[in-house]
């Protein structure tokens, strides 16, 4: 059994979570792919999981509270056309994922770049260049 989660503030909804989150009661299988994030001196990389998708099932824009909202989204229909007769059997396959990513302070919103390869989107986020300090000249003359 797992354990109880308890909200002294409001029992009602705690109620019906713990109901429902028990093992003899299925829930519906939602999945997201899974995110890398990876830091390094120059930016950051975020790495998702999209096997069989193409970058034309992706969509990546900043919102306007300056977030990195990325869209997946594919649609498949196995047809037998010209065939006589009627389906006995049809599969549709539809996919739909969307994850926005709060940016770091430091993140170069107009160098963001994007590819998808072997089945990871990976998304780039350079950081802000800041200006090289002079460290040799620490003596300031008084004019």
């Amino acid at each position: 059994m797992l354990p109880a989660r308890r909200n002294n503030q409001n029992w009602l909804p705690d109620f019906f979570n713990d109901f429902f989150d028990n093992p003899w009661m299925d829930r519906p299988k939602a999945t997201a792919p899974a995110i890398n994030v990876i830091e390094t001196a120059e930016g950051y990389d975020l790495e998702l999981a999209a096997p069989g998708m193409t970058k034309e099932d992706f969509s990546i824009h900043i919102d306007e509270q300056g977030d990195l909202v990325i869209n997946m989204e594919k649609k498949v229909e196995n047809k037998e056309e010209g065939r006589k007769g009627h389906y006995l059997r049809r599969e549709f396959s539809y996919t739909k994922f969307q994850q926005t990513m709060l940016l770091p302070d430091d993140a170069e919103r107009e160098g963001i770049a994007a590819k998808v390869e072997n089945g990871v989107l990976t998304v780039n986020i350079p950081k802000v260049r800041k200006p090289q300090v002079d460290e040799t000249r620490k003596v300031i003359e008084i004019q």
